[in-house]
Order: C-alpha cells, then sequence, then structure tokens
C-alpha cells in the first residue's frame, strides 16, 4: 500500500489574529477574545503575546484579567471568522477535494497523489501556507506526515507559523520522547494510570505488548498499541461523508452549573452552527457531552424533524438538553461537547417554513458574498 500524504493544518491563534489583522494596532499587543467580558465570561482564544502571560482558552476572563490586566480583550464577531475561515477553506480546496475540516480554523487534507500537479506534501504545505499570508494576511501552521494522528502532532509542535514534516521512516522516532497524553483517547485517568506503570513517554509505552494492553484497558489498548507506533489509518472524511461536526471545552477548573457553563454552551452552539453553514450542511440530531470532576461521562441527545444550521435553533435545544436532561448530582463539570448529527447536504424543507425567512438567508448570503460576512451583523443568538 502507497504511503499516504497527510497534511493539518491550524491557522495560529486564530480569533486573536484575525482581530490584529483587522486593526493593525493591536499588532504585538495581548489580545484575548471571548464570549463576555464581564465576571462569567471564557476565553475563546488568546494571542501568544497574552499566552506568554498564562492566558489559555476555555479560562475564566476574571482569571485572564488577573493573569494579564494590561490585555486587550474583546468580544466574539463570529460573523467575521466564518467570513475569514471560507477563504482559507477556498485557498484548501484548490489543492485537493478531500479535506476534513475539525475547526473552524483547522482542516486535515489528503493530498496523495497530488505531486504531479502541485508538487511534493511539503511544497504544497508551504504554498498553502504563503498563499494564506499573502491573500489573507495570516499565519498557519502546517504538519505532513502519513497519517492523522502524526500530521496533527507536526503542526502543533511548529506552532507559530511553522511547517514540520514527519516521513514514514521517521515515524516512531518522531514520537519517542513524547508525553504519552500526546496520543488521542489518553485523558488524564489513562495517563495517570500509565504514568503510575511508569509509562511516561511514548517510547516508554511501547515496552508493553498489545496482549498486555488489550488486557489493561481492553478496546482502548488496541487504539494505544496502534499510535504508540505511529500508526493510524483512519481516512479524511470529506463534507460529502461527514457524520458529525462537534467541539468541546475543557476548563480549567471544575465549575459548578450556572451562568458560565451556559455561556460556554452557547459559544459552543456557535461553533458547531458556523462550520454546519459553513459546509452547507444541516443537522436534525444533537448530542451533549458533559463529563463530571471525577471523570464519569454522560451524554443526552435529541433528534427533531427539521434539520437546521441555525446558531439560535441549535443553542435553544442544546440548552434545553441542559436544563432538562442532565443530572448534576455528580458534582462539578470539567468538560462539555456539543455534537450536531444525522447531518444532510440538502435540508428537508418543513412545508409551513417560512419562505420569508428562507428568501432573507439567500438574501444574507448573497450580500455576505458580494460584500463580506461584517456587512450584516445579527442582534444575539438568544
Amino acid at each position: 500500500m502507497a504511503t499516504r500524504e497527510i497534511l493539518h493544518v491550524d491557522v495560529d491563534a486564530f480569533f486573536a489574529s484575525v482581530e490584529q489583522m483587522d486593526n493593525p494596532e493591536l499588532k504585538g499587543k495581548p489580545v484575548i477574545v471571548g464570549g463576555s467580558t464581564g465576571p462569567r465570561g471564557v476565553v475563546s482564544t488568546a494571542s501568544y503575546e497574552a499566552r506568554r502571560f498564562g492566558v489559555r482558552s476555555a479560562q475564566p476572563m476574571t482569571e485572564a484579567r488577573r493573569l494579564c490586566p494590561q490585555g486587550v480583550f474583546l468580544k466574539v464577531r463570529m460573523d467575521r471568522y466564518q467570513e475569514v475561515s471560507r477563504r482559507v477553506h477556498k485557498i484548501l480546496s484548490s489543492y485537493t477535494p478531500k479535506i476534513e475540516p475539525i475547526s473552524i480554523d483547522e482542516a486535515f487534507l489528503d493530498v496523495t497523489g497530488c505531486e504531479r500537479l502541485f508538487g511534493k506534501a511539503e511544497d504544497m504545505a508551504q504554498a498553502i501556507k504563503i498563499r494564506i499570508k499573502k491573500e489573507i494576511g495570516l499565519t498557519c501552521s502546517v504538519g505532513v506526515a502519513p497519517n492523522k494522528f502524526l500530521a496533527k502532532i507536526a503542526s502543533e509542535m511548529g506552532k507559530p507559523d511553522g511547517l514540520v514534516v514527519v516521513r514514514e521512516d521517521e515515524k516512531e522516532s518522531f514520537l519517542v520522547d513524547l508525553p504519552v497524553s500526546k496520543m488521542w483517547g489518553v485523558g488524564k485517568v489513562t495517563e495517570r494510570k500509565l504514568q503510575q506503570m511508569g509509562l511516561h513517554t511514548i517510547g516508554e509505552l511501547r515496552r508493553l505488548s498489545l496482549f498486555q494492553l488489550k488486557n489493561i484497558f481492553g478496546k482502548l489498548g488496541v487504539r494505544i498499541y496502534q499510535l504508540c507506533r505511529g500508526i493510524d489509518d483512519r481516512v479524511i472524511i470529506s463534507k460529502r461523508e461527514t457524520k458529525s461536526i462537534s467541539s468541546e471545552t475543557t476548563f480549567l477548573g471544575d465549575i459548578s452549573p450556572g451562568e458560565l457553563l451556559e455561556r460556554t454552551l452557547q459559544d459552543l452552539s456557535v461553533e458547531v452552527a458556523s462550520r454546519l453553514d459553513n459546509e452547507n450542511l444541516w443537522a436534525r440530531s444533537i448530542q451533549l457531552k458533559i463529563r463530571f470532576a471525577d471523570f464519569k461521562t454522560i451524554t443526552r441527545s435529541s433528534t427533531y424533524e427539521e434539520a437546521t444550521n441555525s446558531p439560535k435553533l441549535i443553542w435553544q435545544r442544546a440548552r434545553e438538553l441542559l436544563n432538562k436532561k442532565v443530572d448534576f448530582s455528580y458534582g462539578k463539570v470539567r468538560l462539555i461537547g456539543l455534537v450536531a448529527f444525522n447531518i444532510s447536504i440538502y435540508r428537508q424543507m418543513d412545508l409551513f417554513a417560512s419562505g420569508k425567512t428562507q428568501r432573507l438567508r439567500g438574501a444574507i448570503k448573497k450580500i455576505e458574498k458580494r460584500y463580506g460576512g461584517a456587512a450584516i451583523r445579527k442582534g444575539s443568538i438568544l
């Protein structure tokens, strides 16, 4: 089987970078973007200047202000970020149709077999970086590897504005000194268990046989065995094959139910809706994921007659799941996630749906296409 060529493209500090691009006076300053600048707000993105002070995504705004009082605090402008995301996606799609968006600011590309048109994979990666910088004004980090797992880690290691290439014969040496937490599926509990066994790095983890890992971790043991050897056979899931779109946030400190949890879920709803709309997709079902402080994880889902990619409707449905179907007796929350599934390319129209609404959305799209996503502002998704 021929070696695959997978790229992971990740725009650096996306929300904050867009703000710095739109307002040159912010360049070089610590920029912190969040859903609200009040005491209940959460950091969505921090510029690299702000990260030097310890500011991180999913951090309470009050903590960010304490760490970086000189920071520039801005509210999320999702319309603008979505517009820029579409421009990035247009550049990526000029190299291959095999694109899997992971979030509004990152995607996997399968460029296997594209060498005759665009040169080697690393040449394509460099060309993509140059075009995004020249045509849009943003930097991105790219990982090039034989699979998604390695490409994702490579792009992370190259941040910011880097390009890291991992070849087939380099994958085991590339992973050997990395912490076990770098592997997908290895959370805090699994990491702690491995560390108790004296296994701190991926290289050390290779001491265990497949039989031993399966014995300890069950099905997850098979995945761990493969990943620690750089094996990942997952394919790129392009738009027409997308089964779900998700987004989640892990809080720096466990939180109680309340406004902060709802605001975070609201941000996730906007993120999921944005990605659906960006790909011209609609979803009939949503699933809420809650992980408690003791790592107990629950999911609650619901399916609706009408498919949607409306941030307002997705938020209403998600909030209903949160308020009516989650038992918070388990204690404080460490992670919240939202998944949209039962996805279709064309929404099944409700016979009684407002034609006026559909015409309005069509008109908005035309205006955005001609004048940019910031031409029309939504008052609120509430």
